[in-house]
């Protein structure tokens, strides 16, 4: 409990207060722990230092107080000096003790700075011995300051004159920052050395070993100065790029290396062949070389041009190992796509470099995102399915497929399947209804796109697996689908040891599976750019516990999605 405070005087200092109420507080029963930690914390010595400081500070900003004098630092070192010089009683020797400690030269050394008002950076002289082809010409003296990171900046050899001219300023880096190096000036030495005659490749890696201050001697270019200003484009990295691998780099230090499924900020286009971007998520606040759409499809089409030419034939054909049945047999339906409008196309349409990208967070009254499934041979995406659902009805829901077969007994109209004719089955099919359909045993299957918003109408997770062919058709605004590939775990080490304890069953061959490792492969290097998730399938408990988890960020948080799913 707190006892009536004292009557506290405008003069009372705010450490006393803290002191007189800390004096006042007696725990009683019902609130003893409480009182205890606060008159702890009140009583901490370092608590009422800081308020002594607090109170000084604000006396001092009251007398807006003038320096004695401009070098308390000489002084400190002339007392010292005189101190050293006889014989010392013991508070003298603590006095010359505390002149001498790093922190209270530190202090007078701030407070000399302060008082003279030395606030502006110290230029270094202009050098006397300008050659004599510059005496006409305005000479830039630059330095600037840089650890480990680049200079971020890359230069060229002008093939007319023979200067080293400043190519690019990378956004962001050391260079840019400092506002006094521009695209186009030239670059003359570089801590006092010539460097018209050396290689860009030597100069480069002048720069990128010099460390702290460095001294640039530069030609001003006659150009304005850069106007750009920073794009905010961002976009999916479709492609794996290492910049130390590639010849074409104007400088490979300068190249940023990306997996694909990065998002880059693209912070200049002014380079038709290399962009400037940023790995968004990155603390690195200097920008990178990329190659540009333009250039990269340039290449792309060459190495295509370059492969397609007649090439040996060996022979001798490799001959293969026959498969086993029994895997095929129990995870192989025949699917066919719905043919899309956007299916004819070109080999232009097919180089995966970029895609647009821009951050969607759904709003209330949005549908759920679609999520879809797809899986590779041995993934067993449709238990996975089914056990979600059955985990909670009332947020998940299937799209219910239709087919041709007659209806059991125990299966009802609309739940398990829409029972409906062949000839109306086909009828669908022609006008367009169906994502997906396929043939089992003379009887017909497809999921229709009505089926799918019926669910998502519902303000329910609708959940699909389809072949990833689908995702053409999928991959749109109105559904915004979330695309999960399911893979089984597959080691090694496993493979001796696949038994009837297996999570992928018993009577799993060797050869079943090599035919599961191929099929992931190949759906991660065909459809891999439309991934946003790979759930690698170990265990049916964990596999689910990990989709659930996924799902629900799905829904909450903010992901990248294709820009043009957001534009009206």
């Amino acid at each position: 409990m707190i006892e009536a405070m004292p009557i506290v005087s405008a003069s009372t200092g705010l450490h006393e207060t803290l002191a007189l109420l800390t004096s006042q507080l007696h725990p009683d029963a019902n609130h003893k722990e409480d009182l205890v930690f606060l008159k702890d914390v009140f009583s901490e010595r370092s608590i009422s230092y800081l308020m002594k400081i607090h109170e000084k500070l604000k006396q001092y900003e009251k007398l807006s107080p003038t320096p004695v004098l401009h070098s308390a630092s000489y002084l400190a070192e002339d007392l010292a000096e005189e101190l050293q010089n006889g014989p010392l009683e013991d508070d003298e020797r603590e006095l010359l003790l505390l002149l001498n400690t790093p922190h209270i030269k530190a202090v007078l050394s701030a407070h000399d700075t302060v008082a003279q008002k030395k606030f502006d950076p110290v230029l270094p002289p202009l050098p006397e011995d300008l050659d004599d082809e510059l005496e006409e010409e305005s000479v830039k003296i630059v330095r600037l300051v840089k650890n480990k990171e680049p200079l971020g900046a890359t230069i060229r050899r002008d093939e007319a004159t023979g200067a080293v001219i400043v190519a690019r300023i990378m956004r962001g880096g050391a260079a840019d920052r400092s506002g006094l190096v521009h695209v186009g000036d030239e670059l003359r030495e570089v801590n006092g050395n010539l460097v018209t005659h050396k290689r860009p490749d030597e100069i480069s890696q002048i720069l990128s070993q010099s460390q702290g201050s460095i001294t640039l001697k530069i030609i001003p270019a006659v150009a304005e100065e850069d106007k750009l200003k920073e794009s905010r484009v961002y976009l999916r990295a479709l492609f794996d790029y290492t910049p130390f691998e590639d010849k074409a780099t104007p400088c490979q230090e300068a190249g940023l290396p990306f997996k694909r499924g990065d998002v880059l900020q693209v912070v200049s286009q002014e380079d038709a062949t290399w962009w400037q971007a940023k790995r968004v998520g990155d603390c690195n606040l200097r920008a990178a070389l990329i190659p540009s759409v333009q250039f990269q499809e340039r290449r792309l089409r060459y190495r295509m041009k370059v492969a397609s030419l007649p090439t040996p034939v060996s022979p001798k054909a490799p001959t293969c190992k026959p498969r086993s049945p029994s895997l095929r047999r129990s995870f192989r339906l025949r699917r066919d796509r719905q043919a899309s409008p956007g299916d004819a196309q070109t080999p232009d349409g097919e180089f995966l470099i970029y895609e647009e990208v821009a951050q969607y967070a759904a709003r209330p009254g949005d549908r759920p995102r679609l999520i879809v499934l797809i899986g590779s041979l041995g993934a067993r995406i449709s238990e996975l399915k089914q056990k979600v659902i059955a985990e909670n009805p009332r947020l998940y829901g299937l799209a219910v497929p239709h087919t041709t077969r007659a209806r059991k007994a125990h299966e009802r109209e609309g739940v398990e399947y829409h029972f409906v004719t062949k000839a109306a089955f086909e009828a669908d099919i022609q006008n367009g209804k169906f994502i997906e359909f396929g043939e089992y045993k003379e009887n017909l299957y497809g999921t229709s796109l009505e089926s799918i918003h019926t669910i998502l109408d519902q303000k329910k997770v609708c959940l699909v697996d389809v072949q990833p062919e689908a995702l053409k058709t999928l991959r749109s605004a109105e559904f915004k689908p979330y695309v999960v590939f399911v893979r089984p775990r597959i080691l090694d080490s496993q493979r001796k040891q696949f038994g009837s304890s297996s999570s992928l069953g018993a009577g799993i061959t060797e050869d079943d599976l090599q035919e599961m490792k191929q099929s992931a492969e190949h759906l991660d290097e065909s459809y891999g750019h439309w991934v946003d998730y790979v759930l690698v399938r170990e265990d049916a408990a964990g596999a689910l516990a990990e989709l659930q988890l996924v799902m629900d960020r799905v829904q909450q948080e903010p992901h990248w999605v294709p820009a043009c799913w957001l534009r009206r």
